[in-house]
């Protein structure tokens, strides 16, 4: 038997009695269940709610993303349906959407959103700054076409948040490590810098292999980088990173680091000091 699997299914056909169902196997849907301990993942449960559709449904939005690869999608996300019914249970989200038999596609075995047709969804749902942190981190995983995207405008005119979708693909970059790198450099173009660089290669000293920044621009050798908890609660991490400081500042760049709980206005700030003092004549 699979992990994933219908409960009356295999009682019918002799694989689990109905206490070793109930004994030995959670309840993941109505008649849907999963063998073994641990969390289940988003595949897992996207597997599980296809079942729990017997295989009418076709997996769509932040679950069908995270099949294509996608990171830092929590594995507890409503799993979205393509699917004509309204009394979906807890945890699932049905929609009556159109698809076109090009649109969906096995992953494997899974029938999903396609590539082009996951990311038109995710660019047209959630809030500006959050469609394009799932865009970026579809586009991170997998060789995105934004014009294969945008190839799909004119199929759906009518639905909803379609007009959004050119500038969320226009926002959106693959070289985004994070959500919370996303959000920075979105707040960057908001405050009116030039569209930062992402994943700026820098030659080490050993002239062979490169640092990269998270962000930033080169022509005033300005970057801006947000440093999650791994680089102050690891002391490999954080004796690479301060190696790899004093380099990038000794070869001329200025660096912005960010962490959680710094205000907008100081790392705009920031930012801006840094960008006046490498355009002072004599720098």
């Amino acid at each position: 038997m699979q992990r994933v699997f219908i409960g009356s299914d295999a009682i019918a056909a002799g694989e689990l009695t109905r206490y070793q169902l109930r004994a030995h196997c959670r309840r993941i849907f109505p008649d849907v269940y999963a063998y073994g301990a641990g969390e289940l993942s988003v595949r897992d449960r996207a597997v599980a709610a296809v079942l729990w559709s017997r295989g009418r449904a076709v997996v769509t939005g932040l679950a069908a993303s995270a099949v294509h690869g996608a990171k830092w999608i929590d594995a507890s996300v409503p799993i979205e349906l393509s699917y004509p019914n309204n009394k979906a249970p807890s945890g699932i989200v049905t929609r009556a959407e159109t698809l076109f038999g090009d649109e969906v596609h096995s992953v494997p075995g899974l029938p999903v959103t396609t590539l082009a047709r996951t990311t038109f969804d995710l660019a047209r749902r959630g809030t500006l700054g959050e469609a394009v942190a799932r865009v970026d981190a579809l586009a991170n995983a997998t060789r995105l076409s934004v014009d294969e995207v945008l190839e799909l405008l004119p199929r759906h005119p009518n639905v909803r948040g379609v007009r959004r979708v050119p500038a969320v693909l226009d926002l959106a970059d693959a070289g985004s490590q994070s959500p919370r790198e996303t959000w920075l450099r979105l707040l960057l173009i908001a405050a009116g810098f030039p569209r930062p660089e992402t994943q700026i290669p820098v030659l080490r000293a050993d002239g062979r292999s490169h640092y990269y920044l998270d962000m930033g621009w080169r022509d005033v050798m300005v970057a801006v980088e947000y440093d999650g908890e791994q680089h102050r609660l690891d002391r490999g991490i954080y004796r690479n990173d301060r190696t790899r400081s004093e380099f990038i500042a000794d070869i001329g760049w200025r660096r912005i680091r960010v962490v959680a709980g710094d205000r907008t206005a100081d790392i705009i700030e920031r930012t801006r000091r840094a960008w006046t003092s490498s355009q002072t004549p004599g720098r």
